[in-house]
């Protein structure tokens, strides 16, 4: 599980990485999108690393792991959104960015830990593919959810499916990463 922190901490840090240079570049512009809007963006990205997957080739150079990326920082996006009042103002500091992104970051972790610790790092022996499959099931759930006004009779929230969809991704970008470093 030590390897897989450190694994998890390294992926995690260069999704932050980027998610402060773009707020440096655009302030928090994403904060104008509302959760179902910020839903279609993830589905934009995993149904984008699905079809590479599918078609084994792709005409765009952005690389899947760049929208692994995206989908962590989405999520970590949505989860914001569902912490702060919508009526919060659209502008914030770099620094009130990067905070917010932090605590949704540790929280998303501190579950990682609990489920892997349940599930005996189960994802280790699975494939890419059933890891992008899991996050467009969530999507779709996530979408239901949306539709339903937040509102579930026995299943988990929003923020559940937002964290685990970031682990998904997160587990992800680490499967890729071994690979890239078996194939040096």
């Amino acid at each position: 599980m030590k390897h897989t922190l450190q694994q998890y901490d390294t992926e995690l840090q260069k999704c932050k990485d980027i998610f402060l240079k773009k707020t440096q570049d655009y302030g928090t512009a994403w904060r104008i999108l509302r959760p179902a809007s910020l839903t279609d963006q993830l589905m934009i990205k995993a149904k984008r690393i699905r079809t590479i997957e599918e078609l084994k080739s792709q005409k765009i150079s952005d690389s899947i792991s760049s929208e692994y990326i995206g989908i962590v920082n989405y999520c970590i996006m949505a989860l914001i959104q569902l912490s702060i009042k919508q009526e919060a103002a659209v502008n914030m500091t770099t620094e009130e960015a990067i905070s917010l992104y932090e605590e949704q970051a540790k929280l998303t972790r501190d579950l990682m830990i609990q489920k892997n610790h349940d599930y005996g790092e189960a994802w280790r022996g699975m494939r890419l593919s059933s890891l992008t499959d899991l996050i467009l099931m969530k999507l779709l759930r996530v979408k239901q959810i949306e539709d339903q006004d937040g509102e579930t009779l026995i299943s988990e929230g929003l923020d559940a499916n937002y964290m685990d969809m970031i682990n998904y991704a997160l587990f992800a970008l680490i499967m890729i990463r071994e690979q890239e470093e078996l194939n040096t």
